[in-house]
């Protein structure tokens, strides 16, 4: 950028030929076919392998151009330019040959005009010139275009440090959050491709284009760097907006020696510090921090699951798989001598693509594959053509699972995260149809008897209007015998609770008559006590309607009850020798006097 604001803006008063683009299209190959001293050191020391030292270069051109075919004439320009200065430097020991070079053409116009020119991505013109073409509106625009063109030429990538904390200017007492765009060697985010994280990046649109950035969150930055962290990688940084504010500030922190720790964003869980920023010899690196399991460590176990918590993988199934896609060594003379097309590399990765077309890895996703009556059909279906034998035992298994959906049997449904008792058969049905549909569907391009496998399995499937019929009654009939039993349990629960409340009435009256009783007998003066009532024990009180269900559990408990007390007193005599619950009181005084009683009730003098 110093060497092109020493040039300057073209001067208008100068011929129009000695403006044009042409000369700096020129002086860009001439630059490319000069040897550096690095090349030049590289060839001396390899000699008779100076071939292996390759010349490679891109050419970035930002111009006006009047159209498509302005563009065209550009690009013809300096592929002409290249082949003429190639056979220059084949018989030069102060040039190389150019085997690649990428043209960048950059085509900026003035804001609120309509570009004359169509962009389009990167083509190949010759086997050594590439080019490509961008239509930008020119200022910020521009900018923007050039940053992207950065980070991709030289694979860099973006990360946004969110929440900075920083002082305002003119309120020194509070602060604001800012955030900090930072560019570095794409490897800081090669953790985040592995694991798989996607919402560590996402995508920001600026000045109309999309440009993707990972976020980390600041955290409290430490005292001192004491601490030692293991990290994977260290890649130096450059601030997007260099001359910001905050940019400035965050840039003269790290330099005092400070370091400052960046968690991932994360909704909920533990947060995850995942990279570093510090300082060294006056330069600011990203540190990636191991935030897996160290390599230090044993090998997780397959039961523990990979970064979660999914145990359930089909661990025999792929032991099968493993071993069913085995490679072994093949003679070159074999392969010559058999007249194929195909090396038998690349049928086994014909074969290995078959194979995994639709292979669940867990065993709750899946059904037929936890059905032994469909082991024939998914073990014939992923060759790559099939004989009449594989036809037949193809159909025979379907018709197997037709009979195994008449006959009602139940299907090896995983339960696992569901509440209840899980989906009726009927529902079982349909994902064991689908699922099976699928699998026959992903390899119905393999040949015409694939076709006619999945044509007997559709088949099956159209079940006929009286099918249907009987199986909505079925299910309606089992709706009512469910609603019949529950509504039974509830009018039994309802008798057995009558019941109880009316034996436990019952009991509370006898138990006030007999404490009136005892109080009577107790006062001096009182008067000659009424008959008593015989005690009424709990077998001889019935209820009015006897529960044909179980007892309840107050019944049993009172029932124990009244027996235990009624162990604990004697009985009194004269209620064991009454008649018709009536007994005469006081005999042995009328039998010393001389009365009887006789039958109606008159007392009479012997």
């Amino acid at each position: 950028m110093a060497a092109l604001s020493t040039v300057g803006p073209p001067n208008p008063h100068m011929d129009v030929e000695r403006c044009s683009i042409l000369h700096g299209l020129v002086g860009a190959v001439e630059s490319l076919c000069k040897i550096t001293e690095y090349q030049h050191e590289a060839r001396t020391s390899l000699m008779e392998n100076a071939d292996r030292v390759t010349n490679r270069g891109r050419i970035i051109c930002v111009t006006n151009a009047k159209s498509d075919s302005h563009v065209d004439m550009l690009e013809e320009c300096v592929l002409e330019t290249i082949l003429e200065h190639n056979k220059l430097a084949a018989g030069s020991d102060h040039l190389m040959q150019i085997q690649k070079c990428e043209l960048v053409l950059i085509h900026t116009f003035p804001v609120g005009e309509d570009s004359l020119v169509t962009g389009h991505p990167k083509k190949e013109l010759s086997p050594v010139l590439t080019s490509e073409v961008h239509s930008v509106r020119a200022g910020r625009h521009l900018a923007t275009k050039l940053n992207l063109l950065v980070q991709q030429h030289f694979d860099l990538a973006s990360t946004t440090i969110t929440n900075i904390p920083m002082k305002e200017e003119q309120h020194a007492n509070t602060s604001a959050n800012y955030d900090v765009e930072l560019l570095h060697h794409q490897d800081a985010h090669l953790e985040f491709f592995k694991s798989g994280d996607a919402h560590a990046g996402n995508g920001s649109t600026r000045d109309g284009l999309l440009k993707e950035t990972v976020t980390l969150k600041w955290c409290t930055p430490r005292t001192n760097n004491v601490e030692l962290h293991y990290c994977t990688g260290a890649y130096r940084i450059s601030p997007v907006d260099v001359n910001s504010r905050p940019s400035s500030c965050l840039t003269n922190f790290l330099l005092n020696g400070r370091s400052v720790l960046l968690e991932q964003p994360r909704k909920s869980g533990s947060k995850v510090i995942s990279h570093m920023l510090s300082s060294h010899g006056g330069e600011i690196f990203l540190h990636v921090l191991s935030s897996s399991r160290s390599i230090l460590e044993d090998p997780p176990s397959i039961s523990e699951g990979c970064g979660g918590r999914v145990t359930d993988y089909r661990i025999t199934d792929f032991g099968e798989f493993m071993r069913e896609n085995r490679l072994c060594p093949f003679p070159e003379s074999r392969s010559s001598d058999g007249g194929s097309s195909e090396s038998p590399v690349e049928r086994a990765k014909q074969q290995l693509e078959r194979y995994t077309r639709y292979w669940p890895m867990i065993i709750s996703q899946t059904t037929i594959f936890n059905m032994q009556a469909v082991v024939p059909l998914a073990t014939v279906i992923v060759k790559d053509s099939l004989t009449d034998d594989d036809v037949l035992n193809c159909q025979k298994t379907i018709y197997n699972l037709v009979d195994m959906e008449r006959k009602n049997d139940p299907l090896p449904i995983s339960t696992v995260g569901t509440r209840g008792k899980g989906p009726k058969r009927d529902e079982q049905y349909r994902i064991m149809w689908n699922e099976l549909e699928t699998l026959v569907r992903a390899h119905i391009n393999n040949s015409e008897k694939h076709q006619r496998v999945l044509e007997c399995l559709l088949a099956c499937r159209s079940k006929p209007p009286e099918e249907e019929e009987r199986k909505k009654r079925g299910r309606k009939k089992e709706d009512k015998e469910d609603k019949t039993e529950k509504s039974g349990k509830d009018t039994e629960a309802d008798k057995t609770w009558q019941d109880g409340e009316r034996i436990k009435g019952v009991l509370e009256r006898e138990k006030e008559e007999l404490v009136e009783a005892e109080v009577i007998k107790d006062s001096p003066d009182s008067p000659e006590p009424p008959a008593k009532k015989p005690c009424v024990s709990v077998d001889e009180v019935q209820p009015v309607e006897k529960s044909k269900g179980p007892v309840s559990l107050l019944t049993m408990w009172t029932s124990r009850i009244n027996t235990t007390n009624s162990r604990k007193h004697q009985e009194f005599v004269g209620r064991l020798n009454a008649v018709s619950n009536k007994v005469e009181l006081y005999q042995h005084l009328k039998e010393e006097n001389g009365v009887e009683v006789q039958e109606n009730g008159k007392a009479s003098r012997q």
